[in-house]
């Protein structure tokens, strides 16, 4: 959990400290007016490096980034999302020198093993119809809640500005995507959290998908070529993020285990901290979806800490 929030630290800082610097040598690389906003822009990055896909697609419809614009960003979330996971991946190869050069103790991490192996084990069984029906009632029951008690929460803050980072707060899809967390996160405590041996997580994953495409088919990723220098912005707040993490567990001499799937449990989201943390061991794999799902949890309220730094920011 040091690491998860030390690389959620990493990426909320990184954004504003990536942008300050480039609004003073170049400003219309961080600039754009109204929707075009850059900042807009920036904050479905920082949705899904905190979280993952939902919370990019929470951020987009929060502060309304123009979407043929969109398709630029997810161009750079790809591109540096995935260098950052390739360095991962090859440090796990040598991760035995890394936890030395730490001076870290990966005993830890065979505890870790034994006890993951033994709850999963304990829950998993085939799903039965009952078992689908009783997970897509609980989805959509909660969802349905989430868009009575939205619309009802966001006419609250009704007199909120529009073109302000603040204006999240009048947003219905904000107040939606937070009361079906909250039910989501109350739910892990009953017995409903056995329905992850059913499969759950993978019910779950089917519907971020199909998110995630409906997205995807009105962008244009053409759009990065009208300001590259989004690259360079992206690279540098992931270098943020990593050097803070690097610091910490040298600090903390914590394992390289808990480093990359807590910057991936960030960073990937639950598409590829399972991946890495499986790299490993294959029975770590479920820690790695465990705080994935929990960037979901913290991910939309994170990013938006970090969009209003990077509007004042950008306006520096």
């Amino acid at each position: 959990l040091i690491m998860f929030f030390t690389g959620t630290v990493g990426i909320i800082l990184g954004g504003p400290i990536a942008i300050l610097p480039i609004s003073l040598v170049s400003p219309e690389t961080v600039g754009g007016g109204d929707f075009d906003a850059v900042w807009r822009g920036l904050s479905t990055l920082a949705g899904s490096w905190i979280g993952g896909g939902a919370n990019q697609a929470a951020m987009l419809e929060i502060y309304q980034y123009n979407p043929e614009k969109y398709g630029g960003m997810v161009l750079v979330d790809i591109v540096v999302a995935n260098l950052w996971m390739a360095i991962l991946l090859l440090g796990i190869g040598k991760s035995k020198r890394i936890d030395s050069w730490l001076k870290a103790d990966s005993s830890a991490i065979e505890e870790l093993k034994e006890k993951v192996t033994t709850f999963t084990e304990s829950i998993k069984r085939n799903p039965s119809l009952n078992d689908y029906m009783v997970m897509l009632g609980l989805a959509f029951g909660a969802v349905g809640i989430a868009h009575w008690g939205s619309i009802n929460i966001a006419a609250l803050f009704d007199d909120i500005p529009k073109d302000s980072a603040l204006a999240s707060f009048g947003s219905t899809f904000f107040w939606m995507v937070t009361i079906a967390t909250a039910i989501g996160v109350v739910l892990s405590f009953t017995k409903a959290k056995n329905y992850e041996g059913a499969g759950a997580s993978k019910v779950g994953s089917i519907f971020i998908y199909i998110l995630v495409a409906s997205i995807g088919m009105k962008m244009d990723l053409a759009s990065i070529f009208e300001n590259p220098g989004l690259i360079g912005i992206g690279l540098a707040w992931m270098a943020i993020h990593a050097g803070l993490l690097i610091l910490v567990a040298k600090l903390i001499k914590a394992p390289f285990f808990f480093l990359a799937v807590g910057s991936q449990a960030n960073v990937g989201g639950a598409a590829s901290a399972p991946v890495v943390a499986a790299e490993f061991h294959p029975s770590l794999a479920s820690v790695g979806v465990l705080l994935a799902v929990f960037g979901y949890v913290v991910g939309t309220y994170g990013a938006i800490l970090c969009t209003i730094l990077m509007e004042m920011a950008s306006a520096g």
